[in-house]
């Protein structure tokens, strides 16, 4: 289990997340520009949810941030620092290593078989380097599933799927950019009240960086995260609920909750778009998300939709970590029920938006 010596998280490193805010903020703002060497832009199809040629490196401010809170952290921590083989180290390089591909699939459009591999390496690295598995599952009243060799595969699959849901769901205005302030939000609060230092205060310093982008990203949007920020940030969520589970700090149904927004509507639309032998690479606005958005709801109205979720979400995630097990089935069973209730009634949304427009 995790020890609680060190947990706090100190006035240096409230200011590194200041500054990763700031850095963050700033670099957006240049982004923006039509100046910026750095500006790529991302313009309408028929698969996206915007109407005008918007800026899609914002990533690059959020990475930034981050990178320059984690060097700043290092430098004025009290304590004796961590290691050059930390899991945290590691998993900020990899994300940044990412961040580069992902800059370069921006510009030179890489093949998704090169993406996907590319991704797969950063989890193969992960898991070597570090030792970080999923060793096992806890379901309340079964007890523990252990996954004995399957351990190394679900590991990377469970990393590999995450970078890519991420990258899935940064479709519209402001939503992976609150998702992850919120969802990170949540996740350093758990973590500083288990006593995790290094996942508490990686999740601050996220939630800086990202923090400075989502000022800009909120609707009406002018920059987008694009998979320099979608991937690293997909597979930094990933890495640490593989270290907070590995680490005792909780079982994986809590970060699962927190992020579920994400999963559940990513998940349900893969597996909808394979029975019908779609191809899941190609770009798409079926996401449920998006479904709302073209049903008449908006961005605004949307996100905010999502953001109460996520609210409600990484509450029931708190709450998880400190009830007994009758309590946290009724937790997962009934985010199960809220879901299918969800899924339904965005098929409702849609048919109403249908009459009214024939009617119309």
């Amino acid at each position: 289990m995790v020890s609680r010596k060190g947990a706090g998280v100190t006035f240096w490193e409230i200011g590194c997340a200041g500054l990763a805010f700031l850095l963050a903020y700033w670099l957006t703002g240049r982004l923006c520009s039509p100046m910026s060497k750095l500006r790529l832009l991302d313009y309408p199809n028929e698969r996206s949810l915007h109407v005008s040629p918007t800026t899609r490196t914002g990533g690059i401010a959020i990475l930034g941030g981050l990178v320059a809170g984690v060097l700043l952290d290092n430098i004025v921590s009290q304590e004796t620092g961590l290691p050059l083989t930390s899991p945290r180290l590691w998993i900020v390089n990899l994300a940044v290593l990412l961040g580069v591909v992902s800059f370069l699939d921006d510009r030179v459009s890489l093949p998704s078989s090169i993406r996907l591999g590319i991704h797969t390496l950063a989890a193969l690295a992960m898991v070597w380097v570090t030792g970080l598995t999923l060793n096992a599952i806890a379901v309340p009243f079964l007890g523990t599933l252990s996954l004995g060799w399957m351990a190394v595969p679900v590991t990377i699959l469970f990393l590999v799927w995450m970078t890519n849901l991420y990258n899935f769901m940064d479709g519209m205005d402001g939503f992976a950019g609150g998702m992850t302030v919120l969802g990170y939000g949540f996740l350093g609060y758990v973590a500083w009240r288990g006593g995790h230092h290094a996942i508490a205060v990686l999740s601050l310093l996220i939630v800086g960086a990202t923090g400075g982008f989502l000022w800009y990203n909120l609707p009406p949007a002018r920059i987008f995260m694009g998979d320099i920020g979608s991937v690293p940030l997909g597979f930094l969520t990933a890495a640490l609920a593989v270290l907070g589970t590995h680490d005792g700090l909780f079982d994986i149904w809590v970060p699962l909750l927190i992020f579920s927004p994400f999963i559940a509507d990513a998940t349900v639309t893969l597996f909808r778009r394979l029975l019908r032998s779609e191809k899941v690479w190609q770009a798409h606005r079926e996401h449920y998300y998006q479904r709302l958005v073209l049903a008449g709801w908006g961005h605004r109205k949307t996100v905010l939709a999502e953001y109460t979720l996520m609210l409600a979400c990484g509450m029931s995630a708190v709450v998880y970590v400190q009830v007994s097990e009758p309590w946290r089935m009724m937790i997962l069973l009934g985010w199960t029920a809220i879901y299918t209730v969800l899924i339904w009634g965005v098929c409702v949304v849609e048919r109403q938006a249908k009459v009214v427009g024939a009617a119309g």
